[in-house]
């Protein structure tokens, strides 16, 4: 039977196309406006007349920029950090989900609500350090780690993924002998990858992201992120000054060639890349996982 359309359906189709497209535009133009910033002529960059269109296509911002001191070590620590901290953030928040449904744990019910309780009352940045120090991670490259590992939400989000999950499965297992870590390997994770795609991807994003504990715990310039670089230049007027004086004749004679604006712009597209490439390939699962973690039965 052929759809009939009505004059109101068909404004009210524009009409959302159009909102959408709009959300879309302000969503992507700010990364477009960047990107061809950096591909542009810096001087015209500079001075604000690249807004639509590239003038003075070049790639050279990008070689220059992975010549900024540290800058490699940086981008190895940020990734670095991103995959540990999200493989084991993943495991322990599954795990943790799965314990807290299981009927054989002590207590469970207090331990649950010990977990939560954490997301609502915050010690504060002075607690927080004191604490980091006397447990030694201070320029300690598992200050990045151990602190994210246990997270309330990914935590509420896997236990109720799992609670959606067929108990007979799990009942089935244990009957045939199964312990508890082989229910969670063999069958628990498997079923839950959905869940585990959307923490991963909070997960590699707050890793990837993150600046602050970089600027508090780390002294030693080895441990310093690709965010805290950036986040260095975006504070610091005088930071290409302070390349150009601290590199070679040559890499100052190269750097004369950029501004201010060239290099933060470039390093920002560096920062943001690559998790804006990771993204589309957890997007499949992300949806599902929140909405079935979300909405139990």
């Amino acid at each position: 039977m052929k759809k009939v359309y009505f004059i109101g359906d068909r404004v009210m189709d524009i009409v959302a196309y159009i909102a959408y497209a709009l959300f879309a535009f302000i969503c992507v133009y700010p990364f477009y406006y960047i990107f061809i910033n950096t591909i542009s002529d810096n001087k015209l960059s500079e001075k604000g007349a690249v807004i639509w269109l590239p003038k003075g296509i070049h790639f050279q911002n990008y070689i220059d920029a992975f010549r900024i001191p540290d800058i490699a070590n940086a981008a190895f620590i940020s990734v670095a950090r991103t995959v540990v901290g999200t493989t084991l953030a993943v495991i322990v928040s599954a795990f943790l989900g799965y314990m807290f449904t299981s009927k054989t744990l002590w207590k469970k019910r207090f331990w649950y609500r010990f977990v939560v309780v954490t997301m609502y009352f915050n010690a504060g940045i002075i607690p927080w350090y004191l604490t980091m120090m006397n447990l030694r991670l201070t320029n300690n490259f598992l200050g990045y780690i151990l602190p994210a590992i246990v997270s309330p939400f990914y935590i509420i989000l896997t236990k109720t993924y799992i609670e959606s999950l067929p108990q007979e499965l799990r009942e089935a297992a244990e009957v045939d002998g199964a312990g508890i870590l082989k229910v969670f390997w063999k069958i628990i994770l498997p079923l839950s990858k959905p869940i585990m795609s959307t923490i991963a991807i909070f997960a590699a994003v707050a890793q990837w992201n993150s600046f602050q504990d970089t600027l508090l715990l780390m002294t030693r310039e080895n441990l310093y992120t690709l965010q805290f670089i950036l986040y260095r230049y975006l504070q610091s007027s005088n930071s290409l000054s302070a390349i150009v004086n601290a590199t070679s004749g040559a890499a100052s004679m190269l750097a004369r060639a950029q501004t201010q604006t060239s290099i933060r712009m470039t390093v920002t597209i560096i920062v943001a890349l690559p998790i804006l490439l990771v993204y589309p390939f957890f997007q499949r699962y992300f949806v599902k996982g929140v909405m079935i973690g979300a909405v139990k039965g």
